[in-house]
């Protein structure tokens, strides 16, 4: 396959929350790689690598953040590869604050979003987007599925 997808957090706090996404891409073969940057705190890190991320190889960009969440925004401003944005539980409103950050997006800018905390969710939102061209993906992700159903 020789998928690759950057899974970014704001902080390395964010590891356990963003840690489903990287194990749930990895379950399908795909490369990921786990990176902390802040659309605050380092933009210019933030701006190197989304500039170069298609060069790179990269097919898409998974943002987890919480609070204020601009990361996946600061991202998708920057790349046309899809950016899904995971908003992060935490802070004084328990993630109401980043789920509306990172869905908010002006016209012209998409950041696919999944719900509060919901990294497992994205890393499949991105394999059902590479499934688009490879049938080897969507026959793991069915049987994925299948493996959900209750006995």
């Amino acid at each position: 396959m020789g998928y690759r997808v950057a899974v970014l957090m704001g902080s390395p706090n964010d590891g356990d929350k963003m840690a489903p996404a990287a194990a749930t891409l990895e379950r399908y073969g795909i490369d990921a790689d786990v990176r902390v940057m802040s659309a605050h705190r380092s933009p210019k890190l933030v701006s190197e690598f989304v500039s170069g991320a298609r060069e790179a190889g990269y097919q898409a960009i998974i943002c987890g953040a919480g609070m204020a969440a601009h990361l996946a925004g600061a991202v998708a401003a920057q790349t046309t590869l899809p950016v899904i944005g995971v908003p992060l539980s935490g802070g004084a409103i328990n993630g109401w604050d980043s789920l509306l950050a990172t869905v908010q997006m002006p016209k012209g800018i998409p950041v696919a979003t999944v719900a509060v905390d919901g990294a497992m969710n994205a890393a499949l939102l991105v394999v059902q987007m590479l499934g688009i061209s490879d049938p080897a993906l969507v026959a793991e992700l069915e049987a994925h599925r299948a493996e959900m159903v209750p006995k």
